[in-house]
């Protein structure tokens, strides 16, 4: 860990506790700083809040009394999730008090070396691969994953040395939140029309993405996907060496797939039905890892161990079990249309679909042509279900079915499924009507196919 002197005696607001506030407000204050938690929940009763105040770390909890802005805070630590135009923030703001992200808090004190995976899909299963490589044929230090993949930054960050690595997921919302954030490999999965609610335009939402190169200079690494003339065109804003992946529209500068086979700069790395998670999109995932691997002077060897043996990340087109020769995959982590998309595309077999969730204010008219392709039947819960099922009739889907829960729709959806089958949680939608976050809905759907099926995860 760095010494850094910056924050010696400065007042810094947290705002929002969660696992990211609870670890910045502690790294805080072994960095010196007066900090105060803000929380809008009453959480004074939880261990976590309870555990900072042992420490000497002052929580208000109940609300985001303005009143706080008035005790001269010199910076705020926002939770990623909480919106700009929050009242406290947007009084920060007036009062030029600059406003960061955990990350940003991380990267400052982090010795390692800094890789950054963004985009609107595929940032974990991208994230999660590069990790696995980067272990690969390591003598020295190791890679740890971090960030918006559900851990910490500025924990893990605090343990790593110059022999190590950190692979950092981050969101658009936690990009919003750095000034000096500086990874030497940027990656850019892809970028959709996601999180408007948030980032109010789409361009603002791109802006936001691309601050993952602001910082970067001709030493580092742009790694970004080709196969769409926008995101092309966004990497010539980066400083960085622009390195392309590309499954369609073949770059031979970067790592690309061609007749089925995956390459870096023409040189043959494996079969692209040997990676062992379905679906085009994974084969982009994969072709991203690759680059970043290859920069980092990886074997053949190393890349094709990790892509033949990962089996997925929990609840991104996750593989559970087979029971009564029907598959069941949990892709609860799908919360916008193009992810489900993505997907569907992954399979040959015939799939009952399960969707539905918070109502965002957008129709499903984009899924019609998926759902014709790929899908037999679907059962559908949530805000959106009628949505849904408006767009299930469009593709000419003749069984559909609404549920209460996800837990309703497993035997449902079963009941509509048939041998050889694939039974699907991708639901196109976020999980906050019903469900604290989508890893939540993703457990619910595991344990209500254990139940059916009586038997249990593959692991």
């Amino acid at each position: 860990m760095k010494t850094v002197r910056k924050y010696e005696g400065k007042k810094v607001l947290v705002l929002g506790l969660a696992k990211s506030g609870y670890n910045a407000a502690k790294l805080l204050q072994k960095l010196g700083a007066e900090v105060t938690v803000n929380d809008k929940q009453n959480i004074e009763a939880s261990e976590d809040a309870q555990a900072l105040q042992r420490e000497g770390i002052r929580v208000v909890s109940g609300g985001h009394p303005l009143s706080l802005l008035d005790d001269g805070f010199e910076l705020v630590v926002k939770n990623p999730g909480i919106p700009y135009d929050n009242p406290i923030i947007a009084g920060a703001l007036t009062r030029d008090i600059p406003i960061i992200t955990e990350v940003e808090l991380a990267s400052e004190i982090s010795e390692a070396e800094l890789v950054a995976v963004t985009g609107s899909n595929g940032k974990t299963t991208t994230t999660t691969m590069i990790n696995r490589m980067l272990n690969q044929e390591r003598a020295v230090g190791e890679s740890r994953n971090a960030g918006n993949i559900g851990i910490p930054a500025s924990q893990v960050a605090q343990t790593l040395t110059k022999d190590d690595t950190l692979v950092m997921e981050v969101s658009s919302f936690m990009l919003l939140g750095i000034t000096e954030f500086h990874p030497h490999i940027a990656v850019l999965t892809n970028i959709f029309s996601n999180h408007l609610d948030y980032h109010k335009t789409r361009e603002a939402y791109v802006r936001a993405k691309m601050r993952i190169t602001m910082n970067q200079t001709a030493d580092d690494y742009f790694v970004v996907n080709f196969d769409d003339p926008e995101w092309r065109t966004l990497s010539q804003q980066s400083k960085a060496q622009v390195v392309p992946f590309s499954r369609i529209d073949v770059d031979e500068s970067g790592a690309f797939e061609r007749d089925g086979k995956l390459y870096w700069q023409n040189e043959y790395i494996m079969g692209a039905q040997d990676i062992k998670v379905p679906g085009d999109h994974n084969v982009e995932n994969a072709l991203a890892a690759i680059a970043v691997a290859k920069i980092e002077g990886k074997s053949n060897e190393a890349i094709t161990h990790v892509l033949t043996t990962f089996s997925g990340v929990r609840h991104r087109t996750q593989y559970v079990l087979t029971a009564e020769d029907r598959q069941y995959y949990n892709d609860s982590k799908a919360t916008d249309i193009e992810a489900t998309q993505m997907a569907l595309k992954g399979f040959k077999q015939p799939v009952v679909l399960l969707a539905g969730g918070l109502d965002r204010g957008y129709t499903f008219e984009k899924l019609v042509p998926s759902l014709r392709n790929h899908v037999k039947a679907v059962v559908l819960f949530g805000e959106t279900a009628q949505l849904l099922a408006e767009s299930a009739k469009q593709a000419g889907i003749e069984q559909i079915q609404f549920a209460d829960t996800v837990v309703d729709a497993v035997p449902a959806a079963y009941k509509l499924s048939a041998p050889g089958d694939v039974i699907l949680l991708s639901p196109a939608n976020a999980s906050w009507d019903q469900y604290p976050n989508f890893e939540v809905r993703g457990d619910e759907y595991i344990k209500a196919v254990e139940q059916l099926t009586g038997e249990k995860e593959e692991k």
